[in-house]
Formats: structure tokens, sequence, C-alpha cells
């Protein structure tokens, strides 16, 4: 299973949050995925804290009536915070503010507790109202674009084997790919004060990464990206299809060949964003029927698309494939859920 964390081992920005996640569906309500941010936090890596409760992080002075308060959150499925003391890998405690949410899909059935922690000073930062509110609105959002990816989850469950190794990478995957948002969201604040990210710097983090992952020297990444502003929940979205078609293009454009070269263009065209992904490799083929009748990959990059309101075409003419999208920025795509997944 160690592979599987790849991704965020490779992590190339840091984030200033820890996210966990939980699945109650298994015994024990285990941890199913931790970013780098809790490694960092906690001195625990990824491989020894999958498959555990997160009370490993508990110790002998935990508060009782904290572990009380969790224990009836994660009871009744309900949003709630609290601060307790936690232990790091090394035996070094520290007061940590923590912030549980329920993550259910469009039938409100339960599929994961998502939980934001963050490690408390020395007292002077406490807070009488548990969570701040500016970790409530971070958290808030993480919610929204990972109901997104349960929906992916979902629909690559009734395709695939939910368990294996494959499917855990692509979570991984996706999960990384806004660990990357949310780093814009907080690394320039004189920048984010109008609820926008830089998109272009956003692909870019997202571009580079999938392509040092893939390792092929040989296949060529060209990135030709505008300064252009976008609304946060439009940006998950675009950041969330950017990581598809790249995806798709590594594993599946350049089959049986060592090299190639692969492009992404990203510029604004009056009220609207053109996203253009090429590659010179084998091409679709005019019979393929992707994305709608293609791979899970094409399925997922179909209702991401739908999602934003855009419009996709496909040129097959020449060598290799060519993929636009074109994304209206708008207010009508900042919207907080993605039904059209997570009801797939």
């Amino acid at each position: 299973m160690s592979d599987g964390f790849t991704m965020h081992k490779l992590a190339l920005e840091r984030v200033p949050f820890a996210i966990v996640i939980t699945n109650p569906h298994i015994e024990d309500n285990p941890i199913v995925f931790v970013n780098s941010a809790f490694t960092r936090l906690t001195g625990y890596s990824a491989e020894v804290s999958v498959g555990r409760n997160c009370r490993f992080l508990q110790g002998e002075d935990t508060d009782p009536q904290s572990i009380e308060r969790i224990r009836k959150g994660l009871a009744t499925r309900e949003e709630f915070g609290v601060e307790l003391l936690n232990y790091k890998a090394d035996g070094t405690p520290f007061r940590n503010r923590l912030f549980i949410t329920p993550l259910n899909d469009t039938e409100g059935e339960l599929q994961y507790f998502i939980g934001l922690q963050r490690a408390l000073g020395d007292g002077s930062d406490q807070v009488t109202g548990g969570v701040d509110e500016a970790l409530r609105e971070i958290h808030h959002r993480v919610k929204n674009h990972l109901s997104m990816v349960v929906g992916m989850i979902r629909m690559q469950a009734r395709s695939q084997n939910p368990t294996s190794l494959e499917n855990y990478t692509a979570l991984a995957r996706r999960i990384e790919t806004l660990q990357l948002l949310y780093h814009e969201m907080t690394s320039t604040p004189e920048d984010g004060n109008d609820g926008s990210i830089a998109l272009g710097a956003y692909v870019s983090r997202i571009a580079s990464a999938i392509a040092y992952l893939d390792g092929r020297e040989r296949l060529q990444l060209n990135l030709d990206l505008g300064p252009i502003k976008a609304p946060v929940d439009t940006a998950a979205r675009v950041g969330l299809l950017v990581s598809e078609l790249l995806t798709n293009a590594y594993q599946h454009a350049f089959e049986g060949r060592a090299g190639g070269l692969i492009e992404v263009h990203l510029h604004s065209t009056g009220n609207q964003i053109r996203l253009s992904v090429y590659d010179d490799g084998i091409g679709l083929g005019t019979s393929s029927g992707w994305p709608d009748r293609g791979n899970l990959g094409g399925k997922i990059v179909r209702s991401l698309v739908t999602g934003l309101n855009a419009r996709l075409s496909i040129d097959r003419s020449g060598d290799g494939t060519r993929i636009d999208v074109d994304i209206p920025l708008d207010e009508s795509n900042d919207t907080e859920e993605a039904a059209e997944l997570s009801s797939s």
C-alpha cells in the first residue's frame, strides 16, 4: 500500500493545515488519507497513520471530556470543533484545534469524515468558541471540493475494484490537486482578498507535479498559461480537469513510444477561459467515443465540464489529439457542490 502515497510524498508545495480523512464504513473508522501537513505536524508518516483510528494521537494527559466530545460528534454525524492534547511521534505533546465534518453523498448517506487540524501555540491564540472562523471557512471549502472527489470515487468503484492500489493512487492524486489549490488560497493573501485564484500558477503546479511523477525524460511538457484570475470553486474544477486530462495523456497517448510532446494552454478570451491540452501521441481515433463512451477518466472529464457549464471539443486531425474546453467566467461557475459527480 505504501506506493499509493507516492503523490503526497512528492508534493511540491506546502499546505498550512493538516487534512485527515477517515472511513466509517470500515471497522473502527480508520484513517484512509493524510496529507503532508499532517506528517509535518505529528511526525507520523502516511504509511504509519493509514489504517489506524485517530486515537493513536492521544496520550495519558488527553482530556477525557475532549475524547467524549469527539465520540459523540462522530456518533451523531454532526459538524463539530474541539481542542485537545495530542502527542507527536517522538512523544512531544501539543494542543490541537480539530474540526470534523461528515461528507455525505447526494442521497444523504455518510461516506467519510473529514478532519482539519492546526496546532495551537502557548495559549495566546485560544478562542472560547472552539474552532476559529478562518479554519471553519477553509474546512467548508475542503468539504465542498471533496464532494467532487467522492463522486469520482463512486464512479471508479463501479468500474474497478474499489480497494485496488490504482484506485488509492488516483484518490491521492485528486486530493493533492486540491491541496495545491489551498496553497494558492493561503500563500498570497494580499492577492486573495477578492476570493479569486491565480489560475495560471495553479495549473502550472498541477502540470509540473504530474510530469514529475511520470518521470519519462523524453516526454516534453510545454506550458503556455496566461495571468487569469478565477473564483475558487471554478479553479477547483479546472484543476481537477487539468489533472484528469494530463493523466490520461501520460497514461494512454504514448503507448509503444518512448517520447513525445504534451502542451497545456490557458488563456482568457473575452468573458471565458480556453483550456487546451494537446499531445502528439497515437491519437484517440474517430470511433473512440471519448469522453462519453471512453474510460473512467473520460466520464470524469465530462462531469467536470458539465459542472463548469463549459463546452468541450476534440480535434483528432493530424498527429495526436487536441482537447479544447471553453469555460464561461462568471458567478454561475462558483457553485459549492458538484451534484453532477456525486449523483453519477
